[in-house]
């Protein structure tokens, strides 16, 4: 079974659910996926690793950064750079996007931004494209930090207008998964 095929498997048994439920958008669904119920295991995290290093590889070979919106890309963007460190050090540093600044010290936006100087070309890792409000609000954050957000890698692409959202604030998109491949 390719690692592809593997990470789908553990997708719709851990992480699908084929109900109602209220998404963050406000929209109802009929279905649910939360990624980080398969990506957090130790097998999820390490395919997630591989499979969005590759991607990133392949459609943005020169970025130096990984990351998105704190919660949803967190596994994402750390497996990501675990990975890419194990195939070839020093590999790319992860970061996170906070939704509000921290509120004492230093006040910081970006978790990791001491390892992305200015002008540092950056992928953005998403784990569920719905609307694109979140990955919009990573890219527009990533931007006002000095960096540059090439695109984005996303798990799944709820197939719902947020790649297209996406692209028409200038950033492409490219997912592992759609829904169209779940049951």
């Amino acid at each position: 079974m390719s690692e592809r095929a593997r990470l789908l498997e553990l997708f719709t048994r851990l992480a699908y659910e084929k109900r109602k439920v209220v998404l963050s958008s406000g929209r109802e669904s009929d279905f649910y996926i939360d990624t980080k119920q398969a990506s957090l295991t130790a097998e999820g995290h390490y395919l997630v690793g591989r499979l969005v290093l590759a991607e990133i590889r392949k459609h943005y070979p020169s970025a130096k950064g990984v990351g998105g919106m704190t919660m949803g890309a967190d596994p994402i963007a750390s497996a990501v750079s675990l990975s890419s460190f194990l195939s070839e050090p020093p590999g790319i540093p992860g970061f996170y996007v906070r939704k509000e600044p921290k509120g004492h010290g230093t006040a910081q936006w970006i978790e990791g931004r001491k390892s992305l100087p200015a002008g540092t070309e950056v992928a953005i890792v998403e784990d569920v494209v719905t609307t694109g409000a979140s990955t919009i609000k990573a890219v527009d954050r990533v931007r006002a930090e000095g960096l540059v957000a090439l695109g984005v890698v996303a798990l799944v692409d709820r197939e719902e207008g947020g790649r297209e959202a996406v692209l028409a604030h200038g950033v492409p998109v490219v997912s592992l998964f759609k829904r169209s491949d779940f049951p």
